[in-house]
């Protein structure tokens, strides 16, 4: 079982509702399409390709459930799956690093922005 967060560049939506209509286009347009895959803008590449990050988990000690993360990302939005066990602390960092580069982070468990 995996908890999922999506992130996205974008004005932020005005509430919970708005954030729920904005992903599900995102999503639509960039994630559940047959078109070949944008790629990811260049906020969201830089963020995700740090220097010196190992491509495989071979200790299998992320919190990330897929790898490399890139992959999950198409144009301004990536959305991600994270271990069940360790999502608390990762979605917390995750939802940090995000608000601390003007991005919106949404939980579409729960349908709602993270703070």
């Amino acid at each position: 079982m995996s908890y999922d967060l999506a992130v996205w560049e974008g004005e932020r939506p005005a509430d919970d509702s708005a954030a729920v209509r904005c992903f599900a286009d995102l999503y639509d347009r960039y994630m559940d399409t047959e078109e070949p895959a944008v790629p990811p803008v260049e906020r969201i590449a830089l963020r995700l390709r740090p220097p010196g990050t190992v491509a495989e988990d071979e200790d299998d000690t992320s919190p990330w459930s897929t790898g490399p993360l890139i992959s999950e990302a198409r144009g301004p939005l990536i959305y991600f799956p994270m271990r069940w066990s360790m999502a608390v602390e990762a979605s917390a960092y995750a939802a940090e690093v995000a608000s601390s580069m003007g991005l919106n982070c949404f939980d579409p468990q729960a349908r709602q922005l993270r703070p």
